[in-house]
């Protein structure tokens, strides 16, 4: 499936000269004149792809449409292509998540480069996501009891330790550290503490 490239920009005859050149290069290309139009008819996330976007465009700027997509959740990494770089914005638009800050004119060369940066970011963000809801339906997976259990042993409290706060025996709590580790999948408790920093579980309380 040919990867999308999603250009916002209102200069009508760099779009149509852009598309052109993105799809001699085998991408498919949709084209938006403003923010707001690309906001409301929002690109299928589903589908490999990347946005193409201008700075200054009339109504919604390109770093304010790039907010926007944050808010809503939007996985499609952002290329921005400017002929008016400032330092500041570029910096703005890194940290915010941009993959990179082009100015105009560009080279074909230049452009596919980010392009093709871009994109291998998106599946490797994907792949990452993936991985993280997969972890996330473990953790749903355990009873009310196991969950405290989990809870309690990443915080690197011994079964002694979660049976007195538990108000039970470290016999029992032995037998749910069992079912912890089957229902999560892991073979080591090392493998386990890292499954709640990566889905951020152990930011919530103290240790």
């Amino acid at each position: 499936m040919p990867s999308l490239v999603y250009v916002v920009d209102d200069d009508e005859s760099f779009r149509t000269a852009i598309e052109r050149r993105l799809k001699l290069a085998g991408y498919e290309v949709v084209t938006y004149s403003s923010a707001q139009e690309l906001l409301d008819d929002l690109p299928d996330a589903e589908k490999p792809g990347c946005i193409l976007l201008d700075v200054q465009i009339p109504g919604l700027s390109g770093p304010e449409l790039q907010a926007r997509l944050v808010e809503l959740g939007s996985m499609l990494p952002i290329v921005f292509l400017t002929g008016h770089a400032d330092t500041a914005t570029t910096v703005r638009a890194i940290k915010a998540g941009a993959e990179d800050f082009l100015t105009k004119p560009v080279s074909s060369e230049q452009l596919i480069d980010a392009i093709e940066r871009a994109l291998a970011r998106r599946e490797v963000l994907r792949s990452q996501q993936g991985k993280l809801d997969s972890l996330r339906a473990l953790v749903t997976s355990l009873t009310p009891r196991e969950r405290q259990v989990f809870d309690l042993i990443v915080r690197g409290k011994i079964n002694k330790q979660i049976a007195y706060e538990l108000g039970t025996t470290e016999r029992t709590i032995k037998a749910h550290r069992h079912q912890v580790m089957e229902k999560m999948q892991v073979p080591s408790f090392a493998e386990l503490v890292s499954i709640a920093e990566r889905l951020g579980l152990l930011d919530s309380r103290k240790t």
